[in-house]
């Protein structure tokens, strides 16, 4: 009974030296003092409780199908999207690499020698021979066998190396998120800002063609001497004005146009004929909900991957503290020899050996200790990155908050404006081609409504992309699953082969 004691005793002490135990700080997520709500939520005003789930593909709002096709073509060519996606098969690797360290390893070799007769100087001087020697004089000796190791990790430094590596794998995923969130939001943008050129050359074309009726108008009542030279050449010159903003109104529409393109990973000419016909300015259908604060953690993926970041670096303390502790493994061997193969399987060829090995630190300086100092302060800086971003995330969403709903305000006012100038323009052609009212009146009617008209586009323009902003903002972004575990290329040729001539540059 009391050896049956022992003997459980015994296993259980075994168990536990192989479980180990671990070193250096366990991780907890950070917390951080947060306003119960934002300081633009009363000027927002709507849908700032609906939950999160809501801001899943908020681009929708718009009610665009093109729009939509471009977000979807855009996330899977994109370059940045492929980049991300690479690194996290990159951290994947690295994580499972990490990973086999906590097993053991096992390798076999094998070999065999040829030896010749010793000559005649060497058979005068050794006095100790080979005992397996042919009848020729020719010894052949065959070896095989096997090393393995498992390195016990009694203190953890592999399994934190593990947990690092499996955080910065998690981190990558979510850098992913971000480049998704920051795709749809450029190509919302990039698309607001092309059917804003659109609508301001349609404009600069009908006011063209409105002045130059107008200076046709004052052609024929200067031919008949009822309008001055100068009201001709004021004509002209306003009518030439407006004609050369469309040179600048078609180059930016088309640089917008070729962002979208690359931006969809085709070449920049790639999507002119789809985004010929003209549509009207994205303007949305309903409000974002902006929640709290606090949902930014949750929401945002540049947030989660700073956390997630921090959480490495936190188990890279672990590792490094492990290192000033002694490091047990257990080696074993097994190997055979012989003069021919057929014997290398008798037991008296056979030679085997097993035990722990134990390697520790002694003296180095306070290098080992200067490396966990040094993991310290790099997790210091992870939390102070990570509270960086939490700040700057409810900066975004400050700003575009007040800018969305400053916008909304301006663009009623311009748009009340547009109506008024427009009613002083008609009135003010009526009574010139009347004669009750001076050109200049017609001149200043025209330009003014003009610019209004132009600021309003702009205006709506601005509308559409402050919503995107704060979509991006509140970490709205593609939601639907990615597959990040296709390679760009596929390696087919892996295997040993004979090698070829490399490609010519």
């Amino acid at each position: 009974m009391r050896a049956s004691i022992l003997n459980v005793a015994a296993a259980q002490a075994f168990a536990t030296l192989l479980a180990g135990c671990a070193v250096g700080p366990d991780y907890a997520k950070p917390d951080m003092a947060l306003p119960a709500q934002w300081t633009q939520g009363a000027v927002e005003g709507r849908g700032l409780s609906t939950p999160a789930a809501s801001l899943d593909a908020w681009w929708r709002a718009f009610n665009d199908p093109l729009l939509d096709e471009l977000m979807a073509e855009a996330v899977a060519g994109n370059a940045d999207v492929a980049s991300a996606k690479a690194k996290i098969r990159e951290a994947r690797a690295t994580r499972r690499e990490a990973e086999a360290a906590l097993g053991p390893s096992l390798t076999g070799s094998a070999s065999a020698s040829e030896t010749g007769p010793q000559s005649a100087l060497s058979s005068q001087t050794t006095t100790t021979t080979t005992s397996a020697t042919s009848s020729s004089g020719l010894s052949a000796p065959f070896q095989a066998g096997f090393d393995s190791s498992w390195e016990l990790d009694l203190f953890g430094a592999n399994r934190r190396q593990a947990e690092a590596a499996g955080y910065g794998e998690e981190a990558t995923e979510e850098d992913l998120r971000s480049t998704l969130l920051t795709l749809v939001g450029d190509v919302g943008a990039s698309y607001a800002e092309a059917r804003g050129y659109q609508e301001q050359i349609a404009l600069a074309r009908r006011t063209l063609a409105s002045e130059r009726r107008t200076a046709d108008l004052t052609h024929v009542k200067f031919d008949a001497g009822s309008a001055s030279g100068a009201d001709v050449a004021k004509a002209d010159a306003q009518a030439t004005t407006t004609a050369a903003d469309l040179p600048t109104y078609e180059a930016d529409y088309a640089e917008a146009v070729h962002r979208l393109a690359v931006l969809t990973g085709r070449a920049p000419g790639a999507l002119d004929d789809r985004m010929q016909t003209p549509r009207a300015i994205p303007a949305p259908r309903k409000p974002l909900p902006a929640g709290v604060p606090a949902d930014l953690l949750t929401r945002r993926p540049d947030v989660r991957a700073a956390e997630r970041r921090l959480a490495q670096a936190t188990a890279k303390i672990g590792a490094a503290e492990a290192a000033l502790y002694p490091d047990v493994s257990l080696t074993g061997s097994l190997s055979t020899s012989a003069s021919r193969p057929g014997e290398l399987l008798r037991a008296s060829s056979v030679s085997w050996s097993w035990g722990p090995s134990v390697s520790i630190p002694i003296l180095d300086g306070g290098k080992l200790a200067a490396e966990r100092d040094a993991t310290q302060a790099q997790r210091d800086e992870y939390l102070v990155a990570w509270r960086s971003s939490v700040l700057t995330a409810m900066e975004d969403v400050e700003n575009a908050l007040v800018s969305l709903s400053r916008e909304r305000l301006r663009a009623r006012q311009l748009a009340s404006s547009v109506d008024n100038y427009r009613k002083a323009g008609d009135l003010s052609r009526a009574q010139y081609e009347a004669g009750k009212s001076s050109f200049l009146d017609v001149l200043d009617a025209e330009r003014s409504l003009y610019s209004a008209e132009d600021s309003l586009i702009q205006s709506r323009v601005t509308l559409a992309k402050d919503y995107v902003a704060l979509a991006k903002a509140l970490g709205g972004g593609w939601d639907a699953p990615v597959d990040a575990s296709r390679p760009e290329v596929a390696d087919e040729a892996m295997g040993p082969r004979l090698r070829s001539q490399p490609a010519a540059p």
